[in-house]
């Protein structure tokens, strides 16, 4: 057992990272402050958190001012997906904002071709279809959550946007170092918008104390935390493992949603069948771009 254990110890972590991705969403919900100050001091602490990483592991290492710059104007991007993220959750559920959130892949379809100069891809834009399905299959068995539905599908596309555009970053920098700038740039994007709109509220008033013990969770473990494991854990495993994996969140966050809040998660079946839908079309993207990679691969050892 204790060898089997070791043998798979890379995958084990990787689930339990996915689970702590999922939790988030719990999180979101259990936290009582309004989303932007919650977002203000996740990514204050995930920036403090990363940093130290950094700073003891010996890993400093400073960009160009330029490419600084630009992952803090990033860190905007992600700033404003995580408030609508949680916004999404505190005006519906839990259940709701990761179901609709499952349509970043819908929107990759379309911004990754841009970004790397390629042709949009026949299959994915069939998936894309497939999720708009989903989508409104959730729309019409869920009407009351139409405002949570659409800050979702907002909080999506935000995902897609900077996600895509950090898989053009990394060919030249570190994601730690990427991601710690992106929280900086997150946290005084939001700073900023506190102090035009004289906001003061969130530096004068002090969280309660399991909100404090929340956010710490939120931003340390959750945030901090699952990005330095989860780039550890891509030294190892390949890149479709981890994928396949990561889209096993949204059924972690939906089945602690109904374990942690009981009744108030529980949705009707229409919306079982469009987040159903959504999730399969996830699966059958990752699987179809394995079998192109692996066709390709054959293809390569052939000529050669």
């Amino acid at each position: 057992m204790k060898n089997l254990l070791h043998q798979y110890r890379h995958h084990i972590l990787l689930h339990f990272i996915v689970l702590i991705w999922g939790f988030t969403g719990i999180l979101g919900k259990l936290i009582s402050l309004p989303s932007q100050p919650l977002v203000w001091y996740r990514m204050l602490i995930a920036s403090i958190g990363i940093g130290i990483y950094i700073f003891l592991a010996g890993l400093l290492q400073k960009p160009k001012t330029k490419n600084v710059i630009i992952y803090v104007i990033v860190g905007f991007v992600v700033a404003a997906h995580w408030i609508t993220f949680f916004e999404s959750i505190k005006v519906s559920t839990v259940s709701i904002a990761l179901a609709c959130l499952s349509s970043t892949t819908l929107f990759v379809a379309f911004l990754e071709p841009l970004f790397y100069k390629r042709k949009i891809v026949l299959y994915e834009v069939l998936l894309g279809v497939a999720v708009i399905v989903g989508l409104g299959l959730i729309f019409n068995f869920e009407p009351n959550y139409k405002l949570g539905i659409l800050l979702a599908i907002t909080s999506a596309f935000l995902a897609a946007l900077f996600g895509t555009v950090n898989g053009v970053f990394v060919r030249n920098d570190k994601p730690r170092v990427i991601s710690f700038y992106e929280m900086l740039g997150g946290f005084i994007a939001i700073t900023f918008y506190f102090l035009v709109t004289a906001n003061f509220q969130v530096f004068t008033t002090i969280p309660t104390s399991m909100n404090i013990i929340y956010l710490l969770i939120l931003g340390l473990v959750c945030t901090a935390f699952a990005f330095v494991a989860s780039v550890e854990v891509l030294k190892v495993l390949s890149p479709f493992t981890v994928t396949i994996s990561i889209n096993m969140e949204p059924i972690y966050a939906i089945i602690l949603a109904l374990l942690i809040f009981g009744e108030e998660e529980k949705m009707t079946t229409g919306f079982y069948f469009g987040a159903g839908l959504i999730l399969a079309t996830i699966f059958t993207n990752a699987f179809l771009k394995s079998r192109m990679k692996k066709r390709n691969l054959s293809k390569n050892i052939i000529a050669s």
